[in-house]
This record gives C-alpha cells, sequence and structure tokens, in this order.
C-alpha cells in the first residue's frame, strides 16, 4: 500500500513513556479503565488482543487488576496457522499472561481455529465477528514495515471486506495466517497501540507523516510507546 493518508496522522493521540515497562504498564491501566466504563453501560465488554512479544507485559499487568472478567469476552486480532498448542501461535502468548491468570469462564476465550487453515478458519471467524455489533475494545500492535494485527504492506488481505480475513504469502514466517479484516478495526469503539523500540522509530516517523501503511489505514489510534520508539 502506498501513498499518503494525511487525515489520520492529525487525529492519532500519542503517549511516551521513559521505556518498554512503564508503556506496558500505562497501557495495561488504560486498558482496564476502558473496560471497567465499558462495563458500565452494558452487560459484556468484547476486546481483541495481538500476538507477538511486545503485549506479554502489558497482558501480565492487565490481568492483575480487579475487574469483573466473567462479563469480558477475548478475540484475537490475528493468528498463524500452526496447530493448536504451538509455541508459536498469539493464544500460547495470552493464555500465558493473562487468560489463565484471571478468574473466568474458558468460553469467554475465543480463539482463531486457525489450525483448519487461513481459509476456513477466516470463514468461521468471520461467523462469530458479524454476530458482534463491533468490538469495544482493539489492542494492536506494529511491526517495523507498518503492518498490524498480519494485515501486512501490499497483501490483498488488505483489500478483504470480509470480518475475518485469509492471509496468504506473508513477509514473516508462517506465511499462512488469519486477520481481522481492515473494516472490523476500522468498526471497532476503541483501537489502542502498544509498541516499543528503536527499530520502530522509522515507521512511527511514517505514520506521522501520513504515509499510508496498513497501521495508518484503521483510524484514530491511541498510541503508547517508549522514547526509543520515537526520539
Amino acid at each position: 500500500m502506498a501513498g499518503t493518508n494525511p487525515g489520520n496522522a492529525g487525529v492519532h493521540r500519542w503517549q511516551s513513556h521513559t521505556d518498554a515497562a512503564a508503556a506496558a504498564t500505562a497501557c495495561a491501566e488504560h486498558l482496564g479503565t476502558r473496560i471497567a466504563a465499558v462495563l458500565e453501560t452494558q452487560e459484556l465488554c468484547h476486546v481483541a488482543l495481538p500476538g507477538g512479544r511486545t503485549p506479554a507485559a502489558c497482558l501480565a499487568h492487565l490481568a492483575k487488576q480487579s475487574l469483573p472478567w466473567e462479563r469480558v469476552h477475548w478475540y484475537l486480532g490475528d493468528e498463524r496457522c500452526l496447530p493448536v498448542g504451538d509455541a508459536e501461535r498469539n493464544d500460547n502468548m495470552i493464555e500465558q499472561h493473562l487468560w489463565r491468570v484471571i478468574d473466568a469462564p474458558e468460553s469467554n476465550r475465543h480463539p482463531i481455529p486457525a489450525e483448519l487453515g487461513a481459509e476456513r478458519a477466516a470463514d468461521s471467524y468471520t461467523g462469530l465477528i458479524d454476530a458482534l455489533d463491533r468490538l469495544d475494545i482493539v489492542l494492536l500492535g506494529m511491526g517495523e514495515d507498518g503492518h498490524t494485527a498480519s494485515l501486512f504492506p501490499d497483501n490483498p488481505a488488505l483489500e478483504d471486506k470480509r470480518a475475518a480475513v485469509p492471509v496468504h504469502h506473508a513477509p514473516k514466517p508462517p506465511g499462512e495466517r488469519v486477520s481481522l479484516g481492515i473494516n472490523t478495526l476500522q468498526a471497532a469503539t476503541e483501537r489502542v497501540v502498544l509498541t516499543t523500540g528503536t527499530g520502530k522509530r522509522d515507521a512511527i516517523e511514517q505514520v506521522r507523516a501520513g504515509v499510508a501503511l496498513p497501521i495508518n489505514c484503521i483510524g484514530p489510534l491511541l498510541w503508547f510507546t517508549d522514547k526509543a520508539a520515537v526520539e
């Protein structure tokens, strides 16, 4: 995806913290506050989470908070097409740092059945997401190329309008994945990004310049970063 998207660049909100640990803690505290606020006005809160290594500390801190966890339902922003239980699956990280810690029924967890393959899993997850009005909160990460979830630059999945989309030929392994679609991310009530480290600096500069990276095509975002990523 090329070109610029200056409309989003000016409406992002930014929080820069001393280091990655401080950014993760601040992000977790924000998520806890927002979940509590949603539950003041509706019975359930629907939250989508990212995979990868960066969110682990954030989720561990979130799990320590005292919230009515039985009223929160969890979804994944994306998943890798690997066998259930594989250490590289995103749901494995979320299970370790959040799901097994909080007191909530297993039925509140909605992993992507990526072991079925990208096409079948995307069809299944689309049915699940379509049954919702919208996601209340989406927590996202960002790669050094500006991708988010498994929506990579110039990948056909960016143009797929379904709620969840198959991703083929991803530029980093595994090549087969499933991701929430761009329309689903755009429709979420609140979108939060946690990204840290010097490796993200170039992408953040492009985001601020309005370059139409996948992360910059979702709408206004609240960013939690460390100083290494923005200075």
